[in-house]
């Protein structure tokens, strides 16, 4: 079913699988065309369901009403017994928002909270996309994609489709204050890096990119990230996407290439896995160990991860 959605002066413009022009109207009813046509929203919501766990922590720190939301597996190094992220679990458990369902979508679970606005991913392995149309039945979907953009970006475009502009502006303003200072203070280790997810497997490993939020985060410090080799044999078991590239078998040891490896998603034990793997032992950054964790809560960056990743960085990179 096609909601409509109008924008008083001018609004969204056109978003196509998350890409979003934006305006400052704050009237309602607001308009949004959207890759699957245009959605309504008459009010502000007062019900938002998340179907992507990625995207809940960036409605939380807007203060948006999420009421209910997806979640991942629970109890591990990312998530709490909720299946939330363990960066902003407790801020979900305090706003009582309540666990749908774990991994696959379940349309039902949706129904029953009564959403008057539904989230989703377009991408990654929380998008429901699939469910659009019957979702579509139930409320106006709002579908962002979030391997192409900062978190900042998205605040602001659920603070736009949520009346909560002001609370994004306050928390990317915010960030952009500490993010600044300290680039002032920090001493970047050798450069160009690699920033990375090292599988526990030991033998994969995710590649930020430059469209990544990770990336886009590093490079705003100062860090370039060091470019692939040509020719190199990457693997697209997950999809294509723009955020991550995926290294295995052989390309796993061409592709860190960075005289330093950042690790995200990962700890102590994981630089330690990757020091002692033989088919690692001969890149520049074991050798000189310039390999860094950034801590297990930067697998998804939104405003409270990102806050920590800074913390974990001052730590690293500034002298005392």
């Amino acid at each position: 079913m096609t909601h409509t959605l109008r924008l008083g002066l001018a609004l969204f413009g056109v978003l196509m699988m998350g890409t979003v022009q934006t305006a400052t109207s704050a009237e309602w009813p607001r308009s949004l065309e959207t890759s699957h046509g245009v959605i309504t929203l008459n009010q502000p919501p007062e019900r938002i369901v998340s179907t992507s766990v990625t995207v809940t922590g960036t409605l939380l720190a807007i203060d948006a009403p999420v009421i209910a939301s997806g979640a991942t597996s629970p109890n591990n190094r990312l998530s709490d017994k909720q299946g939330f992220f363990h960066q902003w679990g407790n801020i979900a458990a305090q706003r009582g928002v309540k666990q749908l369902y774990i991994g696959e979508p379940n349309a039902e679970a949706i129904a029953g909270e009564a959403p008057d606005l539904i989230v989703m991913s377009a991408t990654g392995a929380d998008s429901a996309l699939r469910l659009y149309d019957q979702l579509s039945t139930i409320a106006p979907v709002l579908v962002v994609n979030y391997d192409d953009k900062s978190w900042q970006e998205l605040a602001h475009i659920l603070g736009q489709a949520t009346g909560h502009e002001a609370q994004a502006e306050q928390i990317v303003n915010e960030f952009a204050v500490r993010e600044k200072t300290l680039k002032q203070q920090m001493t970047l280790p050798p450069q160009p890096i690699s920033a990375l997810v090292f599988r526990s497997d030991g033998k994969n490993a995710n590649l930020w990119t430059a469209d990544s939020s990770q990336g886009q985060l590093l490079q705003q410090l100062g860090f370039t990230l060091a470019p692939l080799p040509a020719h190199l044999n990457v693997s697209t078991s997950q999809g294509t996407r723009k955020d991550i590239i995926q290294l295995s078998g052989e390309s796993l040891a061409q592709g860190l290439n960075g005289q330093t490896l950042l690790l995200f998603a990962n700890d102590e034990s994981d630089v330690q896995r990757l020091m002692n793997n033989r088919f690692l032992a001969h890149l520049p950054a074991v050798q000189n160990k310039r390999v860094y964790a950034l801590g297990n809560d930067t697998f998804r960056l939104d405003y409270y991860s990102a806050n920590n990743l800074l913390a974990r960085l001052e730590q690293l990179f500034i002298s005392r």
